[in-house]
């Protein structure tokens, strides 16, 4: 994209088209997902503490997915 502001009504790049409407799609997943969680939550009530994992888990188990799609340093 160039450094000049858009106008309305101008023109957009292909490429920042492309991005934008990728963009709209990875939201609009996103949100069918949450509406899913929270009509579940509507339905059955909230699971309970017996079956959720504890926050600190899920953390550590992220943290080690990230180290390991990183680059070991030599």
């Amino acid at each position: 994209m160039t450094d000049q502001p858009t106008r309305a009504g101008q023109q957009l790049d292909p490429t920042a088209v492309a991005g934008l409407q990728a963009r709209a799609e990875r939201t609009r997943s996103d949100a069918d997902r949450y509406a899913v969680v929270l009509e579940d939550i509507a339905t059955n009530g909230l699971p309970s503490v017996e079956d959720c994992t504890p926050w600190e888990e899920l953390r550590e188990a992220q943290l080690a997915r990230l180290a390991a799609q990183r680059p070991a340093v030599a």
